[in-house]
């Protein structure tokens, strides 16, 4: 054998051993993410399907019972904590225990790759999404989708659907705030007296 042949399996070997060792690159989030996309990685261990069907676009829990993406939790916009009220002030942002404890519970953590899935039959439950999509990444959530077209457009593509209640699986979930994506009081007064 000669010293190039021993060379190469050599150096084989160590691409290998260092392909085993070292764990692959996983694709970066993208803000929206299609039906199609969707279902392709519905096997995956890391996709939490978050459903945030609310009254808000005439879903909920019923909607969710009804009718769901295969594998599905349920995390009423308006009703399980997303936004609360502080100091007489509606809509503001959970503190950081309330988003740990939030995001923890519908079975998120850190390597979660989430996937929001409004209802998809208004403006407004985009929005619903698109709040908890900043929520999540003000929250220092690394992986964050909304189902483009949400719902509706899974139902439109025939995926399958399924009526079984999925609990969560409860996660520890840390956060690590962003503050560079909120305006508090005195930045927005400075805006509007300029």
């Amino acid at each position: 054998m000669s010293l190039v042949s021993v060379f190469r399996r050599s150096i084989a070997v160590v691409g290998l051993a260092f392909a085993l060792v070292v764990p692959a690159v996983a694709e970066p989030a993208q803000p929206l993410v299609s039906p199609q996309w969707l279902k392709e990685r519905l096997s995956d261990p890391a996709v939490v399907v978050l459903d945030v069907r609310s009254a808000l676009d005439g879903g909920g829990a019923a909607a969710y019972a009804a009718g769901h993406i295969p594998g599905a939790v349920h995390s009423d916009y308006d009703k399980a904590g997303w936004r609360v009220t502080r100091n007489g002030v509606p809509f503001m942002l959970p503190s950081l225990p309330e988003l740990e404890k939030l995001i923890g519970e519908t079975g998120i953590d850190e390597d979660s790759h989430v996937v929001i899935v409004p209802a998809g039959v208004h403006a407004t439950d985009f929005v619903s999404a698109a709040r908890i999509y900043w929520t999540l990444k003000v929250a220092g959530h690394p992986a964050v989708s909304i189902l483009d077209g949400g719902y509706a457009a899974w139902k439109a593509a025939s995926y399958p659907i399924e009526t079984k209640i999925n609990p969560p699986s409860p996660k520890i979930f840390t956060a690590k705030l962003d503050t560079s994506a909120v305006a508090e009081a005195p930045a927005v007064e400075a805006v509007e007296q300029a």
